[in-house]
């Protein structure tokens, strides 16, 4: 330990002897004269340092344990934080923190935090937190949160949060969430949230949602839903994709828009302004009793339902569920036909202690024939063919034709 000490005195007398050689007077901003020292910095505590911390020059070696200075424009190194109050490039580390109330030209890595109050240049390593208050440009890690005030552009990964007030640009990638308080133009990847204030060009990809405030053009993936504000110009591929106009592919089980869209829906349900919800009760030889809900569009329709008793009324309880897809047109005045293809979940429940199935899956095809009696009343009768199978094993259980009828309720 005396040794330790005599060798960082004799360093800081060593260092102070250099420093006092290259000083000289400068007029500071305030009008009065200050110390320049441009050189070598080692520094026990701020005001234990070879430099003394109201110099206007600049560093181009600081080695310590917590140091202050004018400017750096080369490497320093401490063990716990250094500040420079004006711009540092170069090569800065801390064991805590790096902290520049100026730009940031080149590298810097901290063990918690580096908080620059103007622009970043270069490559910034945080263990925690990455604050700069004006442009980030570069390669940006956190292991919790980047945050800029205005641009950021480059490979931007934080642990949790990547937040920037004004444009983004490059690859974010982020386990909870990046936010973009205006343009977005590259690839941003989350865990849970991708947003862009007004427009986004690239691709936005999380588990949750994407939103972009205004327009969209590339493509959006999410575990639940897309939105945006705009126009989508692109492709929308999630379980819910929501768009005010757009041009292009809509993929998902519930696709909507609200003004224009030209191109093509893929959904369970395909919705719009125009899009008549119809409530259908009917009867069959299939599924006994039956309840659908039919999204119409102006050609193209889909039915969403279910029904009881798949076996016969006196066999205990049993379900199905169903959805079909299909396309109408116009025969004579109020007669239309449809055909139609689907899909039915039939559930045997207790059924099953009785040596029947305890759940199969039937493919199905319909020809319907439907009049309207008023514009809130319709009547059909259907004729089609179907047969159910088991889910483990490639085998009919049965199969034959179809007949129901029913009605049609709502407007049309």
């Amino acid at each position: 330990m005396r040794r330790l000490t005599s060798s960082l005195a004799a360093l800081l007398i060593a260092a102070g002897t250099l420093s006092a050689q290259t000083t000289r007077e400068e007029p500071a901003p305030t009008g009065k004269k200050e110390k320049s020292h441009a050189g070598i910095n080692l520094s026990l505590w701020k005001n234990i340092a070879t430099q003394p911390t109201d110099t206007v020059g600049s560093t181009c070696l600081n080695l310590g344990l917590f140091s202050a200075m004018n400017r750096l424009n080369g490497l320093g190194v401490n063990l716990l934080a250094g500040v420079v109050r004006q711009d540092m490039n170069g090569v800065q580390a801390a064991g805590l923190a790096n902290l520049t109330g100026g730009s940031m030209r080149g590298v810097q890595v901290a063990g918690i935090s580096n908080v620059n109050g103007d622009h970043l240049a270069g490559v910034s390593l945080s263990g925690l937190v990455g604050i700069t208050g004006n442009h980030a440009q570069g390669v940006i890690f956190s292991g919790l949160t980047n945050i800029t005030g205005n641009r950021t552009g480059g490979i931007i990964i934080g642990g949790l949060l990547n937040i920037t007030g004004g444009h983004s640009s490059g690859v974010h990638l982020a386990g909870l969430a990046n936010l973009s308080g205006e343009n977005f133009n590259g690839a941003t990847l989350s865990g849970l949230l991708n947003i862009a204030g007004a427009n986004m060009q690239g691709i936005q990809v999380s588990g949750l949602g994407n939103i972009s405030g205004e327009t969209m053009r590339g493509l959006q993936i999410a575990g639940l839903g897309n939105v945006t504000g705009g126009t989508a110009i692109g492709a929308q591929i999630a379980p819910l994709n929501v768009t005010k106009d757009g041009k292009g592919l809509q993929i998902g089980l519930f696709n909507y828009y609200k003004g224009n869209f030209d191109g093509f829906q893929l959904g369970l349900v395909n919705a719009n302004p125009d899009t008549r919800v119809q409530l259908m009760l009917f009867g069959g030889n299939r599924t006994k009793l039956n309840v659908g809900a039919r999204f119409k569009n102006r050609l193209f329709y889909t039915i969403l339902g279910g029904g009881t008793h798949y076996l016969d009324f006196s066999d205990k309880f049993s379900a199905s569920f169903f959805y079909r897809a299909g396309l109408e047109l116009p025969l004579y005045k109020q007669l239309f036909v449809s055909g139609d293809l689907g899909f039915q979940h039939i559930e045997n429940f207790k059924n099953k202690d009785h040596g029947f199935p305890a759940r199969l899956y039937a493919l199905q095809a319909r020809v319907n024939l439907e009049y309207r009696l008023t514009d809130r009343l319709g009547v059909f009768v259907t004729g089609g063919y179907g047969g159910s199978r088991y889910y483990n094993r490639g085998v009919t259980y049965d199969k034959g034709v179809i007949l129901e009828g029913g009605v049609v309720l709502f407007k049309y």
